[in-house]
């Protein structure tokens, strides 16, 4: 890939570019919130959906989170009214940085990569665990030369360690997509997206009584939350919904060019000089942000009293 196509590949897409959303979507409250924006935004050609596996207090297996986020991806469409392929994703993690975990979704990735024309990114928003985008680059190595990664995953690079759910569920897919030369936009995790935070009185205000997407993605939160939160005063990362935001489009958020760092599997960041660009989010533009994530899922336009 030369220098030019690089820069034009990590540059936000063109509206009606085509677009894959990978998803962990029973994980948390936020992917449902991420999902819903990229279709209210009715910017890109979604192409599908694809469901990423995970594994926590809300799975019994990888394989588990990985079919609860694709019925949760169905029930979500119903919510919008909205009609795209989804497919289901990686059934365990990735054994190795060479072995593919073979999957629908993983060959969906693939061929709809493989289908772009020549110098048109196919642009990846992948907000979970990377087995699926990883295994699609080990299928095919060619698909590397033909997409966009854009991955929530890590933590800062200058934070103290790299133990974030996303990457260290499978560091070996992590070090496959940031290893492979493949063009990567990387939101981390801790010192940088963990500023997108919203609160049960702010979700309450802004979309109890909308329609029933807000609805549900406000109660969706608020029980969420407080399951697990004992404080009243509780603030809770939305985190997924800004890898949406990097691709909804200027003004949301700062990023810089770095070398692609190398995710080690004692949980922190190494760093090589001479490795490919990606670009990498710096700063999220909160309040910005958020004001449009409510725009497009309530359809109100926001206005000072």
């Amino acid at each position: 890939m030369t220098d030019e196509m690089r820069m034009r590949y990590l540059s936000r897409p063109a509206p009606g570019a085509k677009v894959i959303l990978d998803t962990d979507t029973y994980n948390e409250i936020d992917d449902q919130f991420a999902l819903s924006y990229l279709v209210k935004l009715a910017k890109f050609d979604i192409r599908g959906f694809t469901a990423a596996p995970f594994f926590n207090d809300r799975s019994s297996s990888p394989e588990d989170g990985m079919v609860k986020s694709y019925d949760e991806i169905r029930k979500l469409l119903a919510f919008l009214g909205a009609d795209y392929p989804v497919f289901e994703g990686s059934r365990s993690y990735l054994p190795d940085e060479k072995t593919p975990v073979d999957s629908p979704a993983a060959r969906f990735i693939r061929d709809t990569a493989l289908s772009m024309p020549e110098g048109e990114p196919l642009y990846v928003a992948a907000i979970g665990a990377v087995t699926n985008v990883a295994s699609a680059v080990l299928l095919d190595p060619r698909v590397a030369d033909r997409m966009t990664l854009v991955w929530l995953g890590g933590n800062a690079l200058d934070w103290p360690d790299n133990r974030e759910f996303n990457l260290f569920q499978d560091v070996a897919a992590a070090r496959v997509v940031l290893g492979c030369g493949m063009p990567v936009v990387l939101l981390p995790c801790m010192g940088v997206v963990s500023s997108f935070v919203s609160t049960r009185y702010e979700l309450e205000h802004f979309f109890l009584g909308k329609n029933p997407l807000a609805d549900y993605l406000c109660r969706n939160t608020v029980e969420y939350t407080e399951m697990r939160n004992p404080l009243p005063c509780w603030s809770k990362q939305i985190w997924d919904a800004a890898a949406i935001g990097w691709l909804a489009g200027e003004g949301f958020m700062r990023d810089k060019l770095v070398p692609a760092p190398i995710p080690e599997p004692d949980g922190h960041w190494a760093f090589d000089p001479h490795r490919p660009l990606i670009r990498v989010v710096t700063y999220i533009e909160r309040d910005r942000l958020f004001a449009d994530l409510v725009e497009k899922i309530t359809g109100e336009k926001l206005r000072n009293k």
